[in-house]
This record gives structure tokens, sequence and C-alpha cells, in this order.
């Protein structure tokens, strides 16, 4: 059941999920592969099956966990979760396993994280519907076989290429790669969330929330609460102007850059000369990860075109330097797109 507006003030705890979509017709954006799924739980319905597999990947915040909700509840299903780091041994995979009620989805979030023994597990569970368990060690050791009740597990990964074939072929329903959304969808997004979390917003001031949100839901929703905190606060009216300081106090500029994204960009420019350097000696001189830089920032700057990959390093672009308002040296000008 829906909670209410007050219900949902009053358990901060449950915000994010009040925000989730709880309908196919709520959940904005992504229309191939809702038609895609809808075509295959109607189908499995129709036969009276249970759905196949399916695997969901694409960056972080775009919907991923939804669309596992969404689905269960499509079919009438329970929904059990875990995460990949969540399941250490093969005796944590064996456990939820054998524990789900026949018709049930399980939903494994980062599914990538899991390693190779426990992915061996999975691979008769998915295929066959059996648990294959070692009894025993060395010429004693003998293998028992569960059969286990029929259901749908639905998986969910940011970093695909980590994934072992064998078990990327075993989706047998469908691959999904999650889509960055339009500002047009963040705003229609933004307008839904509003109304639940009764904040009054004009037009104006979700349309620019939205050029911020780095094209991913999470993100906005993220920046409409704290805007929403910001005026509370400072008793003032959530308007254009508000929503700009707000902005302003988290360092999201209108692009959507945070802070680090702007450092990495200065970095180039100004001690290595707009590039091309590379990602150890960028890490090096911001005193950062580097596994920061590749998996945070470094997707959005491409993204949006500030900088690009070369054999040689990484390089500002022409727009890059438009972005912070820098003067493109001679050098560059031929190099830069």
């Amino acid at each position: 059941m829906n909670k209410t507006a007050h219900e949902v003030e009053k358990s901060p705890r449950s915000l994010d999920q009040a925000l989730r979509p709880a309908n196919w017709e709520d959940y904005v954006g992504q229309a191939g592969i809702k038609e895609n799924l809808r075509i295959l739980l109607t189908a499995a319905k129709g036969r009276n099956h249970q759905p196949e597999h399916v695997l969901l990947y694409g960056p972080p915040g775009l919907g991923k966990t939804t669309l596992a909700h969404l689905m269960s509840k499509e079919i009438g299903a329970s929904l059990r979760s875990t995460s990949g780091p969540a399941i250490e041994r093969v005796g944590d995979l064996a456990s939820i396993l054998t524990n789900l009620a026949p018709g049930d989805v399980l939903f494994i979030d980062e599914i990538h994280r899991l390693n190779r023994t426990i992915e061996e597990v999975l691979y008769p569970a998915m295929e066959a519907g059996v648990l294959d368990i070692v009894i025993g060690k060395g010429p004693a050791a003998r293998t028992v076989q569960l059969e286990l009740p029929p259901f749908t597990l639905i998986a969910a990964t940011t970093r695909i290429s980590m994934l072992s074939a064998p078990l990327r072929s075993r989706f047998s329903g469908g691959t999904f790669r999650l889509q960055y959304y339009t500002d047009d969808e963040i705003a229609e997004i933004l307008r839904r969330s509003s109304k639940i979390l009764t904040i009054s917003v004009d037009t104006d001031s979700l349309i620019e929330i939205s050029r911020r949100s780095r094209s991913t839901p999470r993100t906005a929703n993220y920046l409409l609460k704290r805007a929403r905190d910001f005026a509370e606060v400072s008793d003032v009216k959530l308007d254009l102007k508000t929503v700009k300081k707000a902005l302003a106090m988290l360092e999201i500029d209108e692009g959507g850059l945070n802070q680090t994204d702007r450092d990495i960009l200065n970095v180039i420019i100004e001690k290595f000369n707009g590039g091309p350097v590379g990602l150890k000696t960028i890490a090096a001189a911001l005193s950062e990860e580097e596994a920061t830089i590749e998996e945070v920032n470094e997707p959005y700057l491409m993204q949006t075109g500030l900088i690009e990959r070369t054999p040689r390093g990484r390089t500002v672009t022409k727009k890059g330097y438009s972005h912070l308002g820098a003067d493109i040296p001679p050098h560059q000008q031929k190099l830069v797109a």
C-alpha cells in the first residue's frame, strides 16, 4: 500500500522507496526496454510459465532495481533481494535458492561482484533448476543434486564486462542496457517526486535541476531534496533563484559538473597543457584514486564531450575549454575537437 506524503516525511528512511514508481505508467523513459519486458512477462503468463532470467545493466541510478520490482509485481510474485557482495560463500547462495517459494523472483544487484566459484553454482540453478552440492572432500566426495522451485533471476550490474560469458549466456529472457534520460524525462520524474514530497515548485526550477542531474533520476531526486532543504532552512520560496543558490552551495555547475569534475579539467589544462596525459598522472596530481576518476567522474566528462581518450592519454576538448572559460593554447587548437 502506498504511503501518504505525511507518512513519507515521518519516515525518512523510506523516502527513496516512496519515490520509486509503483507501476509501469509512473516509470518514465526506457520505452524500448519496458515494451520488451511487457511482451516477455505477458507471454510467460499466457503460457502459465515462469518468466525467463533477465540481466539489466547500465550506469548507477537509472532504474534497474525499480524495473525488478515492477516485473515481480506484474507477475504477482514475491521479490527476494540480495547483492553480489552479500553472497560470500557457496552456502550463502544455496541457502537463498533453497528458501525460494515456487514462482519467486530473485533479484541480485551488482552481480558482477560474485566470485567465480559462486557463479558456477548458479549455472545449473538457472539452466536446469537444480542445485549441485558437493559433500565431503577428496576421493570420498560426492555430489548431491537438489531440485529447486521454479524461479526467475533478475540481475543488475554496472560492469557487465566483469561477468563471465557462461553466466551472461544463461539470461535467456534477455540482456537490456538502460540508457541515460533526456532533460524532459528527468523533469517529468521530478514533477512526480515533488508531488509525493508535497513540494511546491515551478516548472523552470524543475528544468534547471534536470539540466544539472547528469541525466540520472537518482541524482535528480537528490538535488530536488537538497533544494527543498535549502528553501526550508532559509525560509524562502523554492523558485529558480533558490534552486540556483542551493545547487551552487552543492558546487554543481550549470553542466552538472561537481568540483572534482572541474578539478580534473583544470589539472589537465593548467599542468599538462590540455593533454594528452595518462590517468595515473592525473590521479597523482589530484591526490585521488585512479578508480574513482575512471569510474565516477570520467564517464560523465566523456558523455558530455568535455574530454576524450586517445592512445596517448586524456585530452580536454574544445567544449571542455569553453565550459571553464579557458583559452585554447595555440599548439592545441588543431588537436581539440
